[in-house]
């Protein structure tokens, strides 16, 4: 079975363990608000959060992301819905990966220190 992209990216972080957590992720402009699709690029997908630490998840995705963005993570239930910081971004055979760090404490996550 070939490695996804993200498992590829959480080399770079220690202590990431597997998760399978479907979430919603939206693109945030500089003001916090979902980012504009005037360009024609998506402002929200439905991925996996495919590892996490304490502090960051990984996932795969298609959106545009860029090193410096904020998405919003939202789960179904509403249990985590959170802002967070792309951290890193590694691009493998065409794929995407990112990950992103918790933008203030997570009452809910449940990867805890």
């Amino acid at each position: 079975m070939e490695e996804s992209c993200a498992a590829r990216l959480a080399r770079f972080f220690p202590g990431a363990i597997p998760a399978r957590i479907p979430v919603r992720v939206t693109r945030l402009d500089a003001e916090g608000s979902p980012g504009s699709a005037a360009t024609g690029n998506p402002v929200a997908e439905d991925t996996v959060i495919e590892f996490g630490t304490p502090q960051e998840v990984l996932f795969g995705c298609r959106l545009p992301l860029s090193f410096t963005g904020r998405i919003r993570l939202q789960n179904a239930d509403g249990s985590l819905d959170t802002e967070a910081d792309i951290v890193a971004l590694q691009f493998h055979q065409g794929r995407t990966a990112a990950a992103a760090r918790f933008a203030g404490n997570v009452k809910n996550w449940i990867i805890k220190r």
